[in-house]
């Protein structure tokens, strides 16, 4: 094995730019509601593909239909740390869009029952990770992306984001709920958002 082989390589990240346009442009479109609140949720908790095509109504809302703080999910990566139990906490900002969004919902005649999905197809069956992945990869031409990313792109956006903000990697570690700080370690690695501003202002 090379030396090279054994350094973490950067994760691909989308700049603030790309973000605010992922997020502005599925919140300004009519049919775009539901897939702008799971790039929310992406962003705002780091939550992986998976974990957030497995909530349910009832892990982020109580029975007043008021939304969580903390969630406790019953679906994540088994090779984390605490495998037997996770939380996660939301972000104001996130908790008033998934406000409106059980409002949203209940207009739509969709189930906001304790264990209905709380992200579902056209067909009211639960979201599917080929579907979110055929989604995301829409708005990324609709908001005029110049590369296209994958959707585990955006946790390493939100993992990366917190770091950038903190710069203490014990935080980013128990955001992103890595079993190992040396996982964590990829998030202090200059991303694309510092090379685009580092190189910015080039002479050339």
């Amino acid at each position: 094995m090379n030396y090279s082989d054994t350094i973490a390589k950067t994760p691909k990240t989308l700049t603030e730019l790309e973000q605010r346009l992922l997020l502005k442009t599925s919140g300004e479109h009519r049919a775009g509601f539901r897939d702008h609140v799971i790039f929310s949720v992406a962003l705002g908790t780091g939550l992986r593909e998976h974990e957030i095509l497995a909530l349910n109504i009832g892990d982020v809302y109580d029975a007043s239909g008021k939304v969580r703080r903390r969630v406790q999910l019953r679906v994540f990566k088994q090779s984390s740390k605490d495998a037997d139990c996770q939380e996660v906490l939301f972000p104001d900002t996130l908790r008033n869009k998934l406000d409106k969004y059980f409002g949203w919902k209940k207009r739509k005649g969709e189930d906001t029952s304790e264990m209905a999905p709380l992200f579902v197809s056209r067909n009211n069956k639960r979201l599917s990770a080929r579907q979110l992945r055929h989604a995301f990869g829409v708005w990324q031409k609709r908001a005029g992306f110049e590369r296209r990313f994958s959707f585990h792109a955006i946790r390493h956006s939100s993992c990366s984001n917190l770091y950038r903000a903190t710069r203490d990697i014990r935080i980013t570690q128990r955001f992103a709920r890595h079993k190992s700080i040396v996982t964590t370690t990829i998030y202090t690695h200059p991303s694309d958002e510092d090379l685009l501003r580092s190189v910015r202002d080039l002479p050339c």
